[in-house]
């Protein structure tokens, strides 16, 4: 079974609140396995619009990616998020 990720671009334009998204999401991402791969730094964008900061998570499969996003776990956290940044957010199937 293919792995499965979330690819996030995020501009948070309340960065000094943005650990409560944080902190919101974690019960979530326990729940589901969640497993960071990019959680910022540093990054060149040769082509396209990029936002400041990148994250990847990975999760064992397509199925639960898209549960973890649409739990409501997740959505309290993505409510916060969404006042707090503008977002790109992929859920991807993996290879």
């Amino acid at each position: 079974m293919a792995k499965a990720y979330w690819i996030i671009a995020v501009n948070a334009h309340a960065s000094e609140r943005y650990h409560e998204y944080i902190e919101a999401a974690k019960p979530a991402y326990d729940k589901y396995g969640a497993r960071f791969l990019v959680r910022g730094g540093d990054f060149e964008c040769p082509e396209g619009k990029a936002k400041p900061r990148n994250i990847v998570v990975e999760f064992a499969s397509m199925d639960i990616a898209r549960k973890c996003y649409h739990s409501e776990l997740y959505q309290k956290a993505a409510k916060i998020r969404q006042q707090l940044a503008d977002t790109d957010f992929l859920i991807i199937e993996g290879i």
